[in-house]
This record gives structure tokens, C-alpha cells and sequence, in this order.
């Protein structure tokens, strides 16, 4: 039997995500309500220019005044999509404080203060689901934090940003240059006016410390994570990786250690083989790829942004908090209990694809060959192409540590017979 009072919602923040989250609430209403067992309101929405006009919502219902909107008591949850640190933290916590449960599409805030709100949450025995925080549309942290609970995962593996998968993917299909391909991916909407937090990796860094977090059963922040972005790629990157039958990709990459005992989160441009799924996704897609004990190999794929993917996830959390909040109950909160150091980049094993501009004469590449087996770091192929003196050798390691190939590049830059280091890449994905 439906509840007919209806369940409040507020709304904070009616930009390209909150306009579609009010127009699917309002467009889907019946169907919410059937899926639930009660009618949802929309109680209120907090913006900060209350004179632009937002089709489909009436004006009544605007107000400038966030923080008394969230504090009003009868609002049962409360859908923030504002972004940011602040004044984001602190609606949230005030919206624990006064009664509500919150759904958030907020990865900076999660990835940065994830353990505080959580406290919260339960502290004030509520509801906190961010879903929308992570690859938009693509159902994983639910997966991640119920459907696999009873398995142990080992690597979460993904594309996690569309605005850099669409301009590597661009530079790999049509040799254009990275500034080429961001002009491109702005002139279609896809890159922002300020890339910035695209292509340096800070967006993937923050998905990465949500998902490490939630795979592991431990604490990960932004600060653990290493950060490494994409604007030194180049087209003769690409020319290399495709003579080794790869790609390149801007990849989060969590990992449980071989021992167990600690576990690593990355961001960077990596090489991976064609034959992994990862290098088919294309365009400003993502997907994410999980490696685990009993389940094996999942991939999820789809659209990673966007006001309608990513309002699709935040409608999905607000179903389910919804319900719990019919039912007197709460979904799971913060699993931490494993509490696992979070290892440094240098302790980090893959292998490497590093290319060297030297002069081309005899000895070169012993000299070049004796660095890397000084410093433990094992070759795998060699591959050198000279003229009028000078040459370019590219070498691909076996798998060793960051730190040791930190050593060895440093070293190399010694040798009078090197000029340059051209580009270091990781492979990854075998």
C-alpha cells in the first residue's frame, strides 16, 4: 500500500545536473512513487541567481537561502549537486544535523572529507549515497559497495574522465596534437573554458580516492593519491605505442598489493595493449575495470558525465534512500575496518617504456644497457634508429619499481652520450 504523504526533497544547485534531476522528478513522477511506495516533493531548490528562469520549476520553490532550506525539519533528503568544498560541507552536515539523509554528486568533498561525512551520517543515524560521484550514468560504487561485498577485490582499473579520453582518443585516431584535440573537445563542450582539473588529473584523482576507498575497506584521501595529467603527450607517444600494439589512456588505478598488506592509488597517461577492453572505449566515454577474487574480471562501461547520465545515478540514489527512509532503516555507511597504508608512487611495480635522444655511435647502448642493470631495472626490447649522429633508442622494461626507474632515469641524464629523455611512459593492462 503507498504512503500518499509525500516524501521532501531539496534540491541544492539547479545548473546542468540539478535542472535535469527536477525535470526527471517531475516528468517521472508516477513512476518514482511506485518504485519507492510514496510520492516524492520537490520542496525547495537553492540557487544562486534566482532571476534566471528554470523551465519546469516553480518559481516559488527558488530561494538564494541554502542553508535555511536544509534546516527546515521537514525535508527528508536533501540532493546536492552544487560541487566544490565549501559551502557544500557544511550543507551537508547541517542537513545530517537537522533530520535529512543526502545524496551528493560531490567527488572533490567526498575524496577530500569522505571520513567526516560519513561520521556524520551515522552519527545523526542517516543516509549518505554518492553514486553520481563517480563515471556518471555507469553503475560502480553501488556494485562496488554491495554486489561484490563478499569478495575481496584486488584492482580497480578505469577510465574515470570523458574530457580526456576524448582528446587522447582524438590524437589516436586522427595523429592530431594535444592542443588539437583540446581545442576540438572545448569547441564541442566537452572540455571546459579551464581544462585544468581534466587533463592534470585532478577530477580522475579524486574518483580514484572514492573507489580505493570503497574496494579496499579503507580510508584513501585525495592526498594519496598520485596525480600525474596528460599534456606532455605527444603524437610520437602514440606512433610508439602503436608499434607495440597499444594505445595510451589517462587511467585510475587502484591496487591491493601482492602481500595484502597495503594497497596504491595513481593517475596517469599509461601505455595499454589493444587487446585490453580498455583501449576500445572511445570518445568521451568511461569505464572502469575490476579485478577480484571470486567474480574475476568485470568491466562497466558508459557515459561518465553529463546532465542526464549523471542525473540518472543521482534519481537511483534518491529511489534507494528514499526507501530505506519508508522502511526506518539506513543503507551501509563507511566501511574502513581493513585500514591498509596507502603505499607511496615509488614502491609502485609496472613496466615502463622510456625514450632516449643519444648520440649515435658505437657503445652507446651498452653504456645505456649497464645504467638500467645497475639500478635492478631488467629490459625487455631495444630499439634504436639513427642519423647524421644522433639516434633515438627506445627502451621497454620488464615490471619494476617507480622508485627504481626514478634512479636509472636520473642516471642516464649523466652519460655525455644522452641527450634527452623524450618521453617515460607506463604500461600497463598485461
Amino acid at each position: 500500500m503507498m504512503r500518499t504523504r509525500p516524501l521532501k526533497v531539496a534540491l541544492l544547485g539547479c545548473g546542468v545536473v540539478g535542472s535535469e534531476v527536477a525535470r526527471i522528478m517531475t516528468t517521472h513522477a508516477d513512476d518514482l512513487a511506485a518504485r519507492i511506495g510514496a510520492p516524492v516533493e520537490l520542496a525547495g531548490v537553492a540557487v544562486r541567481r534566482p532571476s534566471k528562469v528554470r523551465e519546469g520549476i516553480d518559481p516559488a520553490l527558488i530561494t538564494t537561502d541554502a542553508t535555511a532550506l536544509v534546516k527546515r525539519g521537514d525535508i527528508d533528503v536533501v540532493v546536492e549537486v552544487i560541487g566544490g568544498i565549501e559551502p557544500a560541507r557544511g550543507l551537508i552536515t547541517t542537513a545530517f544535523e537537522h533530520g535529512a539523509s543526502v545524496v551528493s554528486a560531490n567527488k572533490a568533498l567526498l575524496a577530500q572529507d569522505g571520513a567526516a561525512l560519513h561520521a556524520a551520517a551515522e552519527a545523526n543515524d542517516k543516509d549518505l549515497y554518492y553514486e553520481a560521484a563517480v563515471a556518471g550514468a555507469i553503475p560502480l560504487i553501488r556494485p562496488l559497495r554491495e554486489s561484490l561485498a563478499g569478495d575481496k577485490v584486488n584492482r580497480v582499473l578505469g577510465i574515470v574522465n570523458g574530457t580526456t579520453n576524448f582528446i587522447l582518443d582524438k590524437m589516436d585516431s586522427t595523429g592530431a596534437g594535444y592542443q588539437e584535440a583540446l581545442d576540438e573537445a572545448t569547441a564541442l563542450g566537452y572540455a571546459e573554458a579551464d581544462p585544468t582539473a581534466d587533463v592534470e588529473g585532478f577530477d580522475a584523482a579524486a574518483k580514484a580516492a572514492i573507489l580505493a576507498g570503497i574496494a579496499f575497506h579503507t580510508r584513501v584521501r585525495l592526498d594519496d593519491v598520485y596525480r600525474e595529467g596528460m599534456t606532455e603527450v605527444t603524437a610520437a607517444d602514440f606512433a610508439s605505442a602503436k608499434e607495440m600494439g597499444c594505445t595510451i589512456k589517462l587511467l585510475a588505478i587502484c591496487e591491493r598489493a601482492e602481500d595484502g598488506q597495503s594497497v596504491t592509488a595513481r593517475v596517469h597517461p599509461a601505455m595499454i595493449p589493444l587487446t585490453h577492453p580498455l583501449a576500445s572505449v572511445r570518445g568521451a566515454y568511461n569505464a572502469v575495470f575490476v579485478e577480484s577474487d571470486a567474480s574475476g574480471q568485470l568491466m562497466f562501461y558508459g557515459p561518465g558525465a553529463g546532465g542526464a547520465p549523471t542525473a540518472s545515478a543521482v534519481l537511483g540514489d534518491l529511489v534507494a534512500v528514499c526507501r530505506n527512509r519508508l522502511s526506518g532503516a539506513t543503507g551501509p555507511g563507511e566501511s574502513a575496518y581493513a585500514a591498509l597504508p596507502v603505499s607511496p608512487m615509488g614502491d609502485v611495480v609496472t613496466r615502463y617504456h622510456i625514450s632516449l635522444d643519444v648520440a649515435d655511435k658505437p657503445g652507446v647502448l651498452a653504456q645505456v644497457a649497464t645504467v638500467f642493470a645497475e639500478h635492478g631495472v631488467s629490459i625487455d626490447t631495444v630499439r634504436q634508429q639513427g642519423k647524421d649522429g644522433e639516434a633515438s633508442l627506445v627502451v621497454v622494461t620488464h615490471r619494476a619499481s617507480d622508485a627504481a626507474l626514478v634512479g636509472t632515469v636520473e642516471a642516464l641524464r649523466k652519460l655525455d652520450t644522452v641527450r634527452g629523455v623524450a618521453s617515460i611512459m607506463r604500461v600497463e593492462g598485461e
